[in-house]
């Protein structure tokens, strides 16, 4: 079974359709199972599709074929020509493979969504054991809107919810889809819920309930704007958090 290094090593040839036969299949059966070299490989793939993209090709004349076959003894010029043909059997099986495969991983690739609330989850669950939930601590929507002022180039909407059961702690800035988001930070009970809001162009979604990694999250479009928000309260009260938020922004 060939380890993590040499599949890095072979990784180019792979991609190049270079390799024989048997490493072709050693390294495709390490690739299924090793994250870090699929995402090598994709990276590979792409830079590989790039220089043949923009590469010259010269095909030889079919005439100098048949100068070159004519000059050799009899018996080495029928050798040529088996030779050729299994090389070009290995080459047409080889590049099926990596065909297959390559299709096979981009089947598996995940999509800018997944990708987005694996994001937020990690986001979420960072804030949590770095115990950096906030960068301003407070209570008052009027503390931590102004706040952001000059850290971003977009006002959130900061709502204060302490009598619904939804207190505001506090604020953040975080990184999320590329951008610098505002995170709003709010409780019930014992459960921290973060909000994540920055500008979109999207058109307005509805709130839409997931589970990613036990968190129930739920995202929507408002307005010019994307909200995310994951905790891991039942998802009923997620829910109701969601629909004050919306109420109240929209007054």
């Amino acid at each position: 079974m060939m380890d993590h290094q040499e599949t890095l090593e072979l990784l180019p040839a792979f991609a190049d359709q270079e390799l024989g036969i048997v490493e072709m299949q050693e390294v495709q059966r390490h690739l299924e199972n090793c994250p870090d070299c699929q995402r090598e490989y994709a990276a590979q793939r792409i830079v590989s599709a790039r220089f043949k993209k923009d590469a010259v090709y010269f095909e030889a004349p079919l005439h100098l074929a048949h100068r070159i076959n004519s000059a050799l003894p009899a018996e080495a010029a029928r050798a040529r020509s088996w030779g050729f043909n299994w090389m070009n059997l290995g080459a047409a099986m080889a590049a099926g493979l990596a065909l297959a495969w390559s299709a096979g991983l981009y089947l598996n690739l995940p999509s800018d969504q997944d990708r987005l609330t694996g994001e937020v989850v990690a986001s979420h669950v960072r804030s949590l054991q770095v115990d950096h939930l906030s960068d301003v601590v407070s209570s008052d929507q009027h503390t931590v809107k102004p706040w952001f002022n000059g850290k971003l180039d977009f006002s959130p909407p900061v709502v204060d919810l302490a009598q619904q059961g939804f207190p505001l702690v506090g604020g953040r800035l975080d990184y999320l889809d590329g951008r610098p988001v505002a995170a709003l930070v709010y409780r019930r009970a014992r459960h921290p819920i973060n909000l994540y809001i920055w500008p979109s162009n999207d058109r307005d979604q509805p709130p839409q309930l997931q589970n990613h990694q036990g968190y129930h999250l739920v995202r929507w479009t408002w307005d010019g704007m994307s909200y995310w928000t994951v905790s891991d309260l039942a998802a009923n009260d997620l829910q109701n958090f969601v629909g004050l938020v919306r109420s109240t922004v929209r007054q």
